[in-house]
């Protein structure tokens, strides 16, 4: 990653201490984890449920929010690598309904929006368990729980 721009639209964020570093940081996490290198910047907004559901209409054709959106760039774009978008209310309610902290939650968002960006999907079995196992490593590195670890535990 060369470069990251962090813009905040809700002053809500500011519940997470420090949060331009903490998106930094989780995305080098993200980026030492994927299997090969990767390069180019990305912007990140940290947004409410509003605007995520305007540009999930817009964007995508879906209805209301969610809690993260990824925007590849185009191939063409020389040097950057896309756009991630994030939702308050979507993310604080995920979190709190999870019992997790929040600040380990948007890192979690964080990474598997980073994914995205650099191609990976969990459109079936495989590439949903490559993209958890990347995303379990980034997340560790940055000591945070793994996300998918009740889930893996009930079957």
């Amino acid at each position: 990653m060369t470069e990251l721009s962090v813009m905040v639209t809700d002053n809500h964020w500011a519940a997470v201490a420090d949060i331009e570093t903490v998106c930094a940081t989780t995305l080098q996490a993200a980026a030492t984890a994927l299997p090969k290198p990767v390069t180019g910047s990305v912007s990140i907004l940290l947004t409410n449920n509003d605007e995520i559901a305007d540009l999930n209409k817009r964007m995508r054709g879906k209805s209301g929010p969610t809690n993260v959106l990824s925007f590849p760039a185009h191939a063409s774009a020389q040097g950057w690598a896309g756009d991630i978008a994030l939702a308050w209310g979507v993310v604080s309610t995920e979190a709190e309904a999870a019992g997790l902290a929040l600040e380990a939650h948007l890192r979690h968002l964080l990474v598997h929006g980073f994914l995205h960006l650099h191609g990976y999907d969990h459109q079936n079995d495989d590439e949903a368990a490559l993209m958890e196992d990347i995303e379990r490593k980034a997340l560790s590195a940055l000591g945070v729980d793994d996300p998918y670890r009740d889930r893996d535990n009930t079957a």
